[in-house]
């Protein structure tokens, strides 16, 4: 198991990352996508080794409810999924 890390992480199909510089520790992308993300001791998301077992849904409303948009989706040409 390799440590949690803020991104990039290739996660089914998408390439995500968290903004460290934005995130404000708010965990809803915790609540949203519990596999996918969690807090590190510094209050900031990192993406969790089991994120490929979470649905792409779940990652996109995570990223959506983040209320300061510190969650890149790209695909995996490079175009910007979320936030646009």
């Amino acid at each position: 198991m390799t440590k949690p890390t803020s991104g990039p992480k290739k996660i089914n199909g998408w390439k995500v990352r968290v903004d460290r510089k934005l995130c404000i520790g708010a965990a809803t992308c915790v609540a949203l996508a519990a596999k996918a993300f969690a807090l590190d001791t510094e209050a900031k998301a990192v993406i969790l080794d089991t994120a490929n077992e979470e649905a792409k849904e779940a990652i996109l409303d995570a990223a959506k409810g983040c209320p300061v948009a510190a969650i890149i989706i790209e695909d995996e040409n490079g175009k910007r999924i979320y936030p646009k």
